[in-house]
Protein backbone atom coordinates (compact mmCIF):
# COMPACT_ATOMS: atom_id res chain seq x y z
CA UNK A 1 0.00 0.00 0.00
CA UNK A 2 2.00 2.65 0.09
CA UNK A 3 2.91 4.78 -2.79
CA UNK A 4 4.13 7.64 -0.68
CA UNK A 5 6.84 5.51 0.62
CA UNK A 6 6.48 2.47 2.68
CA UNK A 7 9.85 4.15 3.05
CA UNK A 8 9.26 4.54 6.76
CA UNK A 9 11.39 1.46 7.18
CA UNK A 10 14.42 2.95 5.48
CA UNK A 11 13.87 6.34 7.04
CA UNK A 12 13.37 5.09 10.57
CA UNK A 13 16.43 2.87 10.38
CA UNK A 14 18.47 5.67 8.87
CA UNK A 15 17.99 7.50 12.15
CA UNK A 16 19.82 4.68 13.87
CA UNK A 17 22.21 3.38 11.24
CA UNK A 18 23.33 6.50 9.39
CA UNK A 19 24.37 5.72 5.84
CA UNK A 20 24.81 1.99 6.23
CA UNK A 21 23.66 -0.11 3.34
CA UNK A 22 20.58 -2.29 3.77
CA UNK A 23 22.88 -5.31 3.79
CA UNK A 24 24.63 -3.90 6.85
CA UNK A 25 21.54 -2.84 8.75
CA UNK A 26 18.58 -5.08 9.37
CA UNK A 27 15.64 -3.02 8.27
CA UNK A 28 12.69 -5.20 7.45
CA UNK A 29 9.43 -4.37 9.12
CA UNK A 30 9.50 -7.47 11.24
CA UNK A 31 13.18 -7.91 11.95
CA UNK A 32 14.63 -4.45 12.22
CA UNK A 33 16.87 -3.60 15.14
CA UNK A 34 15.33 -0.38 16.31
CA UNK A 35 16.51 1.53 19.32
CA UNK A 36 14.43 2.86 22.16
CA UNK A 37 12.77 6.16 21.68
CA UNK A 38 14.86 8.98 23.03
CA UNK A 39 15.97 12.47 22.43
CA UNK A 40 16.56 11.78 18.74
CA UNK A 41 13.08 10.31 18.35
CA UNK A 42 10.35 11.44 15.99
CA UNK A 43 8.03 14.28 16.91
CA UNK A 44 4.25 13.94 16.68
CA UNK A 45 4.19 15.77 13.33
CA UNK A 46 6.99 13.63 11.88
CA UNK A 47 5.24 10.47 13.01
CA UNK A 48 1.95 11.66 11.51
CA UNK A 49 3.66 12.36 8.17
CA UNK A 50 5.27 8.91 8.18
CA UNK A 51 1.91 7.33 9.01
CA UNK A 52 0.16 9.12 6.14
CA UNK A 53 2.98 8.26 3.73
CA UNK A 54 2.75 4.59 4.69
CA UNK A 55 -0.97 4.34 3.96
CA UNK A 56 -1.41 6.27 0.70
CA UNK A 57 -0.49 4.08 -2.25
CA UNK A 58 -1.55 2.34 -5.44
CA UNK A 59 -4.57 0.84 -3.69
CA UNK A 60 -5.94 4.38 -3.33
CA UNK A 61 -6.14 4.76 -7.10
CA UNK A 62 -8.16 1.54 -7.36
CA UNK A 63 -10.80 2.57 -4.83
CA UNK A 64 -13.29 4.05 -7.37
CA UNK A 65 -13.46 0.61 -9.03
CA UNK A 66 -13.73 -0.97 -5.58
CA UNK A 67 -16.76 1.24 -4.80
CA UNK A 68 -18.21 0.21 -8.16
CA UNK A 69 -17.78 -3.45 -7.16
CA UNK A 70 -19.65 -2.85 -3.89
CA UNK A 71 -22.25 -0.23 -4.81
CA UNK A 72 -22.60 3.50 -4.22
CA UNK A 73 -24.10 3.02 -0.75
CA UNK A 74 -22.61 -0.28 0.39
CA UNK A 75 -19.11 0.66 -0.83
CA UNK A 76 -18.45 3.78 1.30
CA UNK A 77 -20.13 2.23 4.36
CA UNK A 78 -18.09 -0.97 4.01
CA UNK A 79 -14.91 1.02 3.40
CA UNK A 80 -15.53 2.92 6.63
CA UNK A 81 -16.21 -0.33 8.51
CA UNK A 82 -13.04 -2.01 7.21
CA UNK A 83 -11.03 1.10 8.04
CA UNK A 84 -12.33 1.23 11.61
CA UNK A 85 -11.76 -2.52 12.01
CA UNK A 86 -8.21 -2.25 10.69
CA UNK A 87 -7.36 0.61 13.05
CA UNK A 88 -8.79 -1.42 15.93
CA UNK A 89 -6.51 -4.32 14.99
CA UNK A 90 -3.54 -1.93 14.91
CA UNK A 91 -4.41 -0.93 18.49
CA UNK A 92 -4.69 -4.60 19.45
CA UNK A 93 -1.22 -5.27 18.06
CA UNK A 94 0.22 -2.30 19.93
CA UNK A 95 -1.32 -3.51 23.20
CA UNK A 96 -0.05 -7.05 22.67
CA UNK A 97 3.48 -5.86 21.89
CA UNK A 98 3.53 -3.57 24.92
CA UNK A 99 2.30 -6.36 27.18
CA UNK A 100 4.95 -8.78 25.89
CA UNK A 101 7.67 -6.14 26.23
CA UNK A 102 6.81 -5.64 29.88
CA UNK A 103 6.48 -9.35 30.56
CA UNK A 104 9.77 -10.22 28.86
CA UNK A 105 11.52 -7.02 29.96
CA UNK A 106 12.39 -6.06 26.40
CA UNK A 107 12.60 -2.54 25.04
CA UNK A 108 10.80 -3.37 21.82
CA UNK A 109 8.90 -6.30 20.34
CA UNK A 110 8.14 -6.27 16.62
CA UNK A 111 5.32 -8.02 14.74
CA UNK A 112 7.13 -11.30 14.10
CA UNK A 113 8.52 -11.45 17.63
CA UNK A 114 5.12 -10.73 19.14
CA UNK A 115 3.70 -13.68 17.24
CA UNK A 116 6.55 -15.97 18.31
CA UNK A 117 6.57 -14.95 21.98
CA UNK A 118 2.81 -15.24 22.27
CA UNK A 119 2.91 -18.80 20.93
CA UNK A 120 5.67 -19.66 23.42
CA UNK A 121 3.23 -18.95 26.26
CA UNK A 122 0.33 -20.78 24.60
CA UNK A 123 -1.20 -23.71 26.59
CA UNK A 124 -0.92 -25.96 23.54
CA UNK A 125 2.35 -27.94 23.63
CA UNK A 126 2.64 -28.26 19.85
CA UNK A 127 2.25 -24.52 19.34
CA UNK A 128 4.86 -23.78 22.02
CA UNK A 129 7.31 -26.17 20.37
CA UNK A 130 6.78 -24.59 16.94
CA UNK A 131 6.48 -20.96 18.13
CA UNK A 132 9.28 -19.82 15.82
CA UNK A 133 7.04 -20.63 12.86
CA UNK A 134 4.82 -17.76 13.95
CA UNK A 135 7.66 -15.37 13.19
CA UNK A 136 8.42 -17.17 9.93
CA UNK A 137 4.75 -16.91 8.91
CA UNK A 138 4.64 -13.17 9.49
CA UNK A 139 7.88 -12.71 7.53
CA UNK A 140 6.54 -14.87 4.70
CA UNK A 141 3.29 -12.90 4.51
CA UNK A 142 5.24 -9.63 4.47
CA UNK A 143 7.42 -10.91 1.62
CA UNK A 144 4.34 -11.99 -0.36
CA UNK A 145 2.63 -8.66 0.32
CA UNK A 146 5.62 -6.52 -0.62
CA UNK A 147 6.44 -8.50 -3.78
CA UNK A 148 2.74 -8.27 -4.63
CA UNK A 149 2.99 -4.50 -4.31
CA UNK A 150 6.00 -4.54 -6.64
CA UNK A 151 4.06 -6.57 -9.23
CA UNK A 152 1.22 -4.07 -8.99
CA UNK A 153 3.75 -1.31 -9.58
CA UNK A 154 4.89 -3.00 -12.78
CA UNK A 155 1.33 -3.14 -14.06
CA UNK A 156 0.54 0.41 -13.00
CA UNK A 157 3.58 1.87 -14.74
CA UNK A 158 3.04 -0.23 -17.87
CA UNK A 159 -0.67 0.70 -18.07
CA UNK A 160 0.02 4.40 -17.80
CA UNK A 161 3.09 4.30 -20.07
CA UNK A 162 1.09 2.49 -22.75
CA UNK A 163 -1.72 5.01 -22.57
CA UNK A 164 0.64 8.00 -22.67
CA UNK A 165 2.69 6.68 -25.60
CA UNK A 166 -0.17 5.43 -27.74
CA UNK A 167 -2.29 8.54 -27.19
CA UNK A 168 0.53 11.01 -27.77
CA UNK A 169 -0.54 11.73 -31.37
CA UNK A 170 -4.09 12.63 -30.27
CA UNK A 171 -3.25 14.43 -27.01
CA UNK A 172 -4.34 18.06 -27.03
CA UNK A 173 -4.27 21.14 -24.83
CA UNK A 174 -8.05 20.96 -24.31
CA UNK A 175 -9.11 18.80 -21.37
CA UNK A 176 -12.39 17.04 -22.13
CA UNK A 177 -13.88 13.83 -20.69
CA UNK A 178 -12.43 10.87 -22.55
CA UNK A 179 -14.48 8.41 -24.55
CA UNK A 180 -13.52 4.75 -24.63
CA UNK A 181 -12.78 3.37 -28.08
CA UNK A 182 -12.39 -0.32 -28.83
CA UNK A 183 -9.08 0.09 -30.63
CA UNK A 184 -6.27 -2.45 -30.74
CA UNK A 185 -3.14 -1.31 -28.83
CA UNK A 186 -0.07 -0.71 -30.96
CA UNK A 187 2.15 -2.66 -28.56
CA UNK A 188 1.15 -5.31 -26.05
CA UNK A 189 1.13 -4.20 -22.40
CA UNK A 190 3.79 -6.83 -21.63
CA UNK A 191 6.23 -5.10 -23.97
CA UNK A 192 6.08 -1.98 -21.81
CA UNK A 193 6.79 -4.10 -18.72
CA UNK A 194 9.93 -5.46 -20.35
CA UNK A 195 11.02 -1.91 -21.21
CA UNK A 196 10.74 -0.93 -17.54
CA UNK A 197 12.49 -4.08 -16.22
CA UNK A 198 16.20 -3.17 -16.72
CA UNK A 199 15.73 0.27 -15.19
CA UNK A 200 14.16 -1.23 -12.06
CA UNK A 201 16.97 -3.78 -11.77
CA UNK A 202 19.51 -0.95 -11.81
CA UNK A 203 17.40 0.97 -9.28
CA UNK A 204 17.34 -1.85 -6.69
CA UNK A 205 21.13 -2.15 -6.88
CA UNK A 206 21.21 1.11 -4.90
CA UNK A 207 21.57 0.08 -1.26
CA UNK A 208 22.60 3.29 0.48
CA UNK A 209 19.78 4.52 2.69
CA UNK A 210 20.61 8.20 2.16
CA UNK A 211 20.32 7.78 -1.61
CA UNK A 212 17.01 5.96 -1.16
CA UNK A 213 15.75 8.84 0.98
CA UNK A 214 16.34 11.18 -1.98
CA UNK A 215 14.17 8.93 -4.14
CA UNK A 216 11.57 8.93 -1.36
CA UNK A 217 11.43 12.72 -1.45
CA UNK A 218 10.99 12.72 -5.24
CA UNK A 219 8.22 10.13 -4.95
CA UNK A 220 6.44 12.20 -2.32
CA UNK A 221 6.57 15.42 -4.37
CA UNK A 222 5.31 13.83 -7.59
CA UNK A 223 2.59 11.90 -5.80
CA UNK A 224 1.21 14.87 -3.87
CA UNK A 225 1.10 16.95 -7.06
CA UNK A 226 -0.72 14.15 -8.88
CA UNK A 227 -3.29 13.68 -6.12
CA UNK A 228 -4.08 17.40 -6.07
CA UNK A 229 -4.78 17.40 -9.83
CA UNK A 230 -6.86 14.20 -9.61
CA UNK A 231 -9.11 15.66 -6.91
CA UNK A 232 -9.33 18.94 -8.83
CA UNK A 233 -10.73 17.06 -11.85
CA UNK A 234 -13.12 14.56 -10.26
CA UNK A 235 -14.86 17.28 -8.23
CA UNK A 236 -15.88 19.16 -11.36
CA UNK A 237 -19.26 18.45 -12.94
CA UNK A 238 -20.12 15.24 -11.10
CA UNK A 239 -23.25 13.79 -12.78
CA UNK A 240 -26.32 12.93 -10.71
CA UNK A 241 -25.81 9.29 -9.63
CA UNK A 242 -29.39 8.14 -10.10
CA UNK A 243 -28.37 5.35 -12.49
CA UNK A 244 -25.63 3.96 -10.23
CA UNK A 245 -26.58 0.90 -8.15
CA UNK A 246 -26.56 1.34 -4.38
CA UNK A 247 -25.59 -2.30 -3.91
CA UNK A 248 -23.64 -4.56 -6.29
CA UNK A 249 -23.81 -8.36 -6.35
CA UNK A 250 -21.92 -10.43 -3.78
CA UNK A 251 -19.33 -11.73 -6.25
CA UNK A 252 -18.00 -8.29 -7.06
CA UNK A 253 -18.23 -7.36 -3.37
CA UNK A 254 -15.59 -10.02 -2.66
CA UNK A 255 -13.26 -8.16 -5.04
CA UNK A 256 -14.08 -4.98 -3.13
CA UNK A 257 -13.01 -6.61 0.14
CA UNK A 258 -9.63 -7.62 -1.27
CA UNK A 259 -8.97 -4.16 -2.69
CA UNK A 260 -10.07 -2.41 0.51
CA UNK A 261 -7.96 -4.54 2.83
CA UNK A 262 -5.01 -4.20 0.43
CA UNK A 263 -5.34 -0.42 0.70
CA UNK A 264 -5.63 -0.37 4.49
CA UNK A 265 -2.86 -2.86 5.24
CA UNK A 266 -0.54 -0.85 7.45
CA UNK A 267 -0.33 -2.98 10.56
CA UNK A 268 3.35 -3.78 10.05
CA UNK A 269 4.49 -0.20 10.51
CA UNK A 270 2.73 0.82 13.73
CA UNK A 271 5.21 -0.88 16.05
CA UNK A 272 8.45 0.60 14.63
CA UNK A 273 6.80 4.02 14.35
CA UNK A 274 5.73 4.00 17.98
CA UNK A 275 9.15 2.84 19.10
CA UNK A 276 10.86 5.70 17.23
CA UNK A 277 8.68 8.43 18.74
CA UNK A 278 10.23 10.88 21.19
CA UNK A 279 7.12 10.40 23.36
CA UNK A 280 5.66 6.94 22.53
CA UNK A 281 2.70 7.51 24.84
CA UNK A 282 1.38 10.04 22.29
CA UNK A 283 1.27 7.49 19.47
CA UNK A 284 -2.37 6.54 20.06
CA UNK A 285 -3.47 10.10 19.32
CA UNK A 286 -1.28 10.21 16.19
CA UNK A 287 -2.65 6.84 15.04
CA UNK A 288 -6.30 7.85 15.41
CA UNK A 289 -5.74 11.25 13.79
CA UNK A 290 -3.68 9.91 10.90
CA UNK A 291 -5.94 6.98 10.13
CA UNK A 292 -9.03 9.22 10.33
CA UNK A 293 -7.49 11.40 7.62
CA UNK A 294 -6.64 8.31 5.56
CA UNK A 295 -10.15 6.84 5.86
CA UNK A 296 -11.80 10.13 4.88
CA UNK A 297 -9.42 10.47 1.91
CA UNK A 298 -10.17 6.91 0.78
CA UNK A 299 -13.94 7.34 1.01
CA UNK A 300 -13.88 10.68 -0.80
CA UNK A 301 -11.68 9.52 -3.69
CA UNK A 302 -13.46 6.20 -4.09
CA UNK A 303 -16.98 7.64 -3.96
CA UNK A 304 -16.35 10.79 -6.00
CA UNK A 305 -14.33 8.84 -8.55
CA UNK A 306 -17.11 6.30 -9.07
CA UNK A 307 -19.77 9.03 -9.25
CA UNK A 308 -17.65 10.89 -11.81
CA UNK A 309 -16.91 7.98 -14.16
CA UNK A 310 -19.77 5.56 -13.40
CA UNK A 311 -19.74 2.31 -15.35
CA UNK A 312 -16.58 3.40 -17.22
CA UNK A 313 -14.49 3.41 -14.02
CA UNK A 314 -11.10 1.81 -14.68
CA UNK A 315 -8.78 -0.24 -12.44
CA UNK A 316 -6.75 2.91 -11.78
CA UNK A 317 -8.43 6.30 -11.75
CA UNK A 318 -5.50 7.75 -13.72
CA UNK A 319 -6.70 5.76 -16.75
CA UNK A 320 -9.98 7.73 -16.68
CA UNK A 321 -8.35 11.16 -16.78
CA UNK A 322 -8.82 13.35 -19.89
CA UNK A 323 -6.49 12.96 -22.82
CA UNK A 324 -4.78 16.33 -22.52
CA UNK A 325 -1.24 17.31 -21.64
CA UNK A 326 -2.16 18.46 -18.12
CA UNK A 327 -3.57 15.10 -17.04
CA UNK A 328 -1.05 13.12 -19.03
CA UNK A 329 1.47 14.84 -16.78
CA UNK A 330 -0.46 13.44 -13.80
CA UNK A 331 0.11 9.91 -15.10
CA UNK A 332 3.75 10.71 -15.69
CA UNK A 333 4.25 12.16 -12.19
CA UNK A 334 2.47 9.31 -10.49
CA UNK A 335 4.43 6.77 -12.53
CA UNK A 336 7.69 8.48 -11.55
CA UNK A 337 6.61 8.30 -7.92
CA UNK A 338 5.77 4.62 -8.32
CA UNK A 339 9.13 3.96 -10.01
CA UNK A 340 11.13 5.43 -7.14
CA UNK A 341 8.90 3.81 -4.54
CA UNK A 342 9.55 0.39 -6.07
CA UNK A 343 13.04 0.34 -4.53
CA UNK A 344 11.62 1.23 -1.12
CA UNK A 345 8.94 -1.47 -1.28
CA UNK A 346 11.49 -3.94 -2.59
CA UNK A 347 13.76 -3.18 0.38
CA UNK A 348 11.60 -5.22 2.79
CA UNK A 349 11.61 -8.65 1.06
CA UNK A 350 15.22 -8.12 0.00
CA UNK A 351 16.31 -7.69 3.63
CA UNK A 352 14.49 -10.88 4.61
CA UNK A 353 15.79 -13.05 1.74
CA UNK A 354 19.26 -11.73 0.84
CA UNK A 355 21.00 -12.20 4.23
CA UNK A 356 19.98 -15.87 4.20
CA UNK A 357 21.25 -16.30 0.62
CA UNK A 358 24.58 -14.62 1.41
CA UNK A 359 25.06 -16.83 4.47
CA UNK A 360 25.15 -19.87 2.19
CA UNK A 361 28.23 -18.74 0.21
CA UNK A 362 31.76 -17.56 0.93
CA UNK A 363 32.54 -13.88 1.42
CA UNK A 364 34.12 -13.60 -2.03
CA UNK A 365 30.77 -14.50 -3.62
CA UNK A 366 28.63 -12.31 -1.34
CA UNK A 367 28.34 -9.31 -3.68
CA UNK A 368 27.58 -11.49 -6.69
CA UNK A 369 24.87 -13.38 -4.79
CA UNK A 370 23.44 -10.12 -3.44
CA UNK A 371 23.05 -8.58 -6.89
CA UNK A 372 21.86 -11.85 -8.41
CA UNK A 373 19.10 -12.28 -5.83
CA UNK A 374 18.01 -8.67 -6.30
CA UNK A 375 17.84 -9.13 -10.06
CA UNK A 376 15.95 -12.41 -9.69
CA UNK A 377 13.37 -10.89 -7.34
CA UNK A 378 12.74 -7.96 -9.70
CA UNK A 379 12.40 -10.41 -12.60
CA UNK A 380 9.98 -12.45 -10.49
CA UNK A 381 7.73 -9.44 -9.96
CA UNK A 382 7.95 -8.67 -13.68
CA UNK A 383 7.07 -12.24 -14.67
CA UNK A 384 4.12 -12.16 -12.25
CA UNK A 385 2.88 -8.96 -13.85
CA UNK A 386 3.35 -10.41 -17.36
CA UNK A 387 1.47 -13.60 -16.50
CA UNK A 388 -1.35 -11.72 -14.77
CA UNK A 389 -1.58 -8.24 -16.36
CA UNK A 390 -4.77 -7.36 -14.47
CA UNK A 391 -4.21 -4.48 -12.08
CA UNK A 392 -7.55 -4.62 -10.27
CA UNK A 393 -7.57 -8.38 -9.75
CA UNK A 394 -3.97 -8.60 -8.56
CA UNK A 395 -4.64 -5.86 -5.98
CA UNK A 396 -7.68 -7.81 -4.79
CA UNK A 397 -5.75 -11.10 -4.76
CA UNK A 398 -2.81 -9.75 -2.75
CA UNK A 399 -5.21 -8.07 -0.34
CA UNK A 400 -7.27 -11.23 0.15
CA UNK A 401 -4.33 -13.63 0.52
CA UNK A 402 -1.84 -11.83 2.76
CA UNK A 403 -3.14 -8.43 3.82
CA UNK A 404 -6.25 -9.91 5.46
CA UNK A 405 -4.05 -12.17 7.59
CA UNK A 406 -1.64 -9.39 8.62
CA UNK A 407 -4.32 -6.76 9.20
CA UNK A 408 -7.19 -8.76 10.72
CA UNK A 409 -6.62 -12.44 11.50
CA UNK A 410 -3.27 -12.47 13.30
CA UNK A 411 -3.79 -9.42 15.61
CA UNK A 412 -7.14 -10.76 16.82
CA UNK A 413 -5.71 -14.22 17.52
CA UNK A 414 -2.70 -12.71 19.31
CA UNK A 415 -4.97 -10.88 21.72
CA UNK A 416 -6.75 -14.11 22.63
CA UNK A 417 -3.50 -16.06 23.08
CA UNK A 418 -1.77 -13.39 25.18
CA UNK A 419 -4.64 -12.23 27.42
CA UNK A 420 -6.78 -15.38 27.71
CA UNK A 421 -5.07 -16.45 30.92
CA UNK A 422 -5.56 -13.00 32.45
CA UNK A 423 -9.33 -13.01 32.95
CA UNK A 424 -10.14 -11.87 29.42
CA UNK A 425 -13.85 -11.04 29.09
CA UNK A 426 -16.13 -13.24 27.02
CA UNK A 427 -17.18 -10.20 24.99
CA UNK A 428 -13.58 -9.51 23.96
CA UNK A 429 -13.02 -13.17 23.09
CA UNK A 430 -16.19 -13.23 20.98
CA UNK A 431 -15.17 -9.98 19.28
CA UNK A 432 -11.71 -11.31 18.38
CA UNK A 433 -13.15 -14.58 17.10
CA UNK A 434 -15.59 -12.67 14.89
CA UNK A 435 -12.78 -10.49 13.50
CA UNK A 436 -10.67 -13.58 12.75
CA UNK A 437 -13.59 -15.35 11.10
CA UNK A 438 -14.37 -12.26 9.01
CA UNK A 439 -10.75 -12.02 7.92
CA UNK A 440 -10.60 -15.74 7.14
CA UNK A 441 -13.83 -15.68 5.13
CA UNK A 442 -12.66 -12.62 3.25
CA UNK A 443 -9.35 -14.34 2.57
CA UNK A 444 -10.94 -17.55 1.28
CA UNK A 445 -13.80 -16.16 -0.77
CA UNK A 446 -11.92 -13.07 -1.93
CA UNK A 447 -9.04 -15.23 -3.16
CA UNK A 448 -11.45 -17.60 -4.87
CA UNK A 449 -13.30 -14.81 -6.65
CA UNK A 450 -10.09 -13.07 -7.76
CA UNK A 451 -8.70 -16.35 -9.12
CA UNK A 452 -12.01 -17.11 -10.83
CA UNK A 453 -12.05 -13.71 -12.54
CA UNK A 454 -8.45 -14.22 -13.64
CA UNK A 455 -9.48 -17.40 -15.48
CA UNK A 456 -12.24 -15.62 -17.39
CA UNK A 457 -11.84 -13.77 -20.73
CA UNK A 458 -11.10 -10.07 -20.26
CA UNK A 459 -14.44 -9.09 -21.74
CA UNK A 460 -16.23 -11.25 -19.17
CA UNK A 461 -14.80 -9.82 -15.98
CA UNK A 462 -14.17 -6.38 -14.61
CA UNK A 463 -10.77 -6.12 -16.20
CA UNK A 464 -8.79 -2.99 -16.57
CA UNK A 465 -8.94 -2.11 -20.23
CA UNK A 466 -5.69 -0.59 -21.35
CA UNK A 467 -6.41 0.02 -24.96
CA UNK A 468 -6.16 3.29 -26.80
CA UNK A 469 -8.56 6.03 -25.70
CA UNK A 470 -9.53 9.28 -27.26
Amino acid sequence: MSLLGRDYNSELNSLDNGSQSPSESSSSITSENVHPAGEAGLSMMQTLIHLLKCNIGTGLLGLPLAIKNAGLLVGPVSLLAIGVLTVHCMVILLNCAQHLSQRLQKTFVNYGEATMYSLETCPNTWLRTHAVWGRYTVSFLLVITQLGFCSVYFMFMADNLQQMVEEAHVTSNICQPREILTLTPILDIRFYMLIILPFLILLVFIQNLKVLSVFSTLANITTLGSMALIFEYIMQGIPYPSNLPLMANWKTFLLFFGTAIFTFEGVGMVLPLKNQMKHPQQFSFVLYLGMSIVIILYILLGTLGYMKFGSDTQASITLNLPNCWLYQSVKLMYSIGIFFTYALQFHVPAEIIIPFAISQVSESWALFVDLSVRSALVCLTCVSAILIPRLDLVISLVGSVSSSALALIIPALLEIIIFYSEDMSCVTIAKDIMISILGLLGCIFGTYQALYELTQPISHSMANSTGVYA
